[in-house]
């Protein structure tokens, strides 16, 4: 039985169709360009409204006199530019108290937020790559630690504090301040994936001692992180109202936030002058190096949320 075999014909190196074949799609996968949404770009501009107009209102009237404030429209300038001049007038009013409390700010900063931040880091650092009896347990108490607000401790600090004499001093706010459960739980999610545990383990094999591996070795792994937890407690720090509060009652140790408010409060009182020209002067101010430290860190911060957002 014979079989007649047709011969085969060279390919061609050009893809072309013939009629009657149907092309094959590539197995890649194309990538798809997201759609624009519209409700979604409502919505975005939106919250960027929402988020700018009280930074847009809080410029405009630092810029007018105390009279003015009253007699023009709030989101636009009125016809005397007095910006310098409230500004002059803030530093320099009760004898440059602002000033003061602009250093004791910069003081409960330093001292609360850095140290916390220093603690968060240790802290973090050991629960992520160290194993101990407890280490569960830990963990539970500092979940349950950022569940619980600042708020509902403030008063039992203040009957603590009081029983140990350290009510209207700085400790009263620093210490506190050196506390943060948030920063200790996005130390430790953020230790553990930074540093690579083969990495420590080779450190130790060629001899290195664990500060040596912690400070050559992990603390530079660990420097998004670490801006990222700095910046929420320096903004918590900087805002913090309610624990100066009830802590302080001499003025001359008072922060921003509590001294502008005793501004704000002054025009009630029997007799007080109102100042409200200053207060928003101040509190221009006030903002003024957050959105430099904010701007200043911003890559660092970005890099440390996105940290272990992929696993590869």
């Amino acid at each position: 039985m014979s079989v007649a075999v047709e011969p085969t014909r060279p390919r061609s190196d050009k893809r072309t169709t013939r009629p009657g074949y149907v092309r094959m799609k590539s197995s890649r996968r194309s990538v798809d360009i997201p759609k624009r949404s519209v409700l979604l770009t409502v919505l975005t501009g939106i919250v960027l409204v929402y988020s700018l107009v009280p930074l847009v209102w809080l410029v405009i009237n630092s810029s007018k006199t105390q009279e003015s404030l009253f007699s023009s429209f709030g989101l636009w300038f009125s016809g005397d530019f007095a910006l310098f001049s409230n500004i002059g007038d803030t530093v320099t009013y009760d004898d440059g108290i602002f000033g003061r409390w602009f250093l004791n700010t910069v003081l409960y900063v330093v001292a609360g937020a850095g140290g916390a931040t220093f603690l968060a880091v240790l802290g973090g650092y050991a629960l992520a790559k160290f194993t101990f009896p407890g280490k569960k347990a830990v963990f539970a108490v500092v979940l349950g630690a950022v569940a619980v607000p600042g708020t509902a401790l403030a008063v039992p600090t203040f009957l603590m504090f009081s029983q140990m004499g350290l009510t209207n001093t700085p400790w009263a706010v620093i210490i506190p301040s050196l506390i943060s459960p948030f920063g200790l739980y996005l130390m430790w999610t953020f230790a553990s994936e930074a540093i690579p545990t083969e990495l420590l383990e080779s450190a130790r094999m060629d001899g290195a001692g664990e500060f040596r591996t912690f400070f050559q070795i992990s603390l530079p792994l660990l420097g998004p992180g670490i801006v990222t937890v700095l910046l929420f407690t320096m903004v918590a720090t900087w805002n913090n109202y309610f624990l100066p509060l009830i802590m302080l009652k001499d003025p001359d140790w008072y922060p921003l936030t509590l001294g502008l408010n005793a501004w704000n409060n002054q025009a009630s009182t029997a007799g007080g002058e109102a100042i409200f020209n200053l207060v928003i002067t101040g509190s221009l101010l006030t903002i003024i190096p957050l959105i430099a430290a904010f701007l200043l860190l911003q890559r660092f911060w970005q890099s440390g949320l996105s940290a272990g957002a992929v696993k590869e």
